[in-house]
């Protein structure tokens, strides 16, 4: 199996569970001993859906004819990723208690928030790095004070560039880092979906507060495409891409990303990669731009020499595209100004940047 046929493969066993076809399909491959496991357990690593694909093999009842090994460190991976979560949502429901008691409302996002609010049939099946979360812009720095003042600190003591979050925060005996969001998209698309946007359709579980299921869509594909540069590298994240498919089933993804329209094209390619590689039951807008952006996403899977060429390309490109952006706000902005002084000053970084002796 190369990456290609890898990919899809892995995209098809996590919606065997509502596609009678790609059951059928699964099932037939696995039964006949020509799935490369090796493979499918470093491309499902990478992409962050191992425990989901397990998950789905079992509700599906085809791990009994996976290799015993295999199943091993697949119950294994799984265990701790539910008992990782499990910690999770108990931070989170701490961090809830601790802002709500001093009047600030956290809003829940991405990994977290689909757990909290039972998105999943099985709390081990998505994989969480930090916990995100969004504040009233009047919230903000009340929040931060609050977490700090709880023994939050910062995971480094860096001077970061201003962005829409506040610099990841850690403390002892916590299972994640935190981030505290001022904004949902990276700039320049912060008004194309923000917090005036999202507060009023905020759902509640249990005193916690949470995205609408419209809304998580969005965001799951907003995270990869926009804020991650999966517009421009032009491949699949399976993490948002499971997300989208289970969400789609609550919420027609394309008739909620036609309200978003200064950020659509992008949303939609996102759309057709996951009509394309986990179901077609995902509805997409077949457009100019979709068309070009399958065609470039069909090359990048099929030629991994293309693939390495086109993201060297544009990890270039977003690089100076980056340099000009906070060059062009340094001069606008006090808080950008503020940081290009400490990093044009700062001493490990002029050594690591010039090899300079300072």
């Amino acid at each position: 199996m190369d990456y290609k046929e890898t990919l899809f493969f892995i995209g098809k066993c996590l919606t065997i569970s509502q596609d009678q076809e790609y059951l059928t399909e699964v099932s037939k491959k696995i039964k006949s001993n020509s799935v490369n496991w090796e493979t499918v357990v470093k491309v499902s690593t990478s992409h962050y859906v191992f425990p989901a694909i397990y998950c789905n093999l079992l509700r599906a009842n085809l791990v009994s004819y996976l290799p015993s090994d295999l199943v091993s460190h697949m119950i294994y991976i799984t265990d701790l990723n539910r008992g990782r979560n499990r910690q999770i949502i108990q931070q989170a429901e701490q961090i809830n208690q601790l802002l709500t008691e001093k009047n600030i409302t956290p809003i829940f996002l991405k990994g977290t928030g689909n757990i909290l609010g039972g998105l999943y049939v099985d709390v081990a099946e998505r994989m969480v790095g930090d916990i995100d979360f969004i504040v009233g812009p009047e919230e903000y720095e009340l929040a931060i004070k609050t977490l700090l003042d709880d023994g939050y600190h910062k995971v480094s003591s860096k001077s970061n560039l201003p962005g829409k979050h506040y610099p990841r925060l850690i403390k002892d005996g916590a299972i994640a880092a935190i981030e505290i969001h001022k904004d949902l998209v990276k700039t320049p698309y912060e008004l194309e979906f923000n917090y005036e946007i999202i507060k009023h359709t905020i759902l509640k579980e249990h005193s916690i507060s949470l995205l609408s299921l419209n809304h998580q869509l969005c965001l799951s594909i907003i995270a990869r495409q926009i804020n991650d540069d999966g517009q421009y590298y032009n491949t699949i994240s399976l993490r948002n891409a499971y997300d989208v498919w289970i969400l789609s089933k609550y919420t027609n993804p394309l008739n909620t990303i036609k309200k978003l329209e200064g950020i659509f094209h992008p949303l939609n390619n996102f759309l057709a990669l996951c009509h394309d590689v986990v179901s077609h039951k995902i509805d997409y807008l077949d457009t100019k731009e979709s068309k070009k952006y399958l065609a470039v996403f069909k090359k990048i899977v099929h030629d991994s020499a293309y693939s390495l060429q086109h993201h060297k390309k544009w990890a270039n490109k977003l690089k100076w595209k980056l340099r000009y952006q906070i060059t062009k706000k340094a001069l606008l902005k006090k808080d950008y100004r503020q940081w290009y002084w400490r990093r044009v000053t700062d001493r490990d970084w002029l050594k690591g940047k010039f090899r300079l002796n300072v």
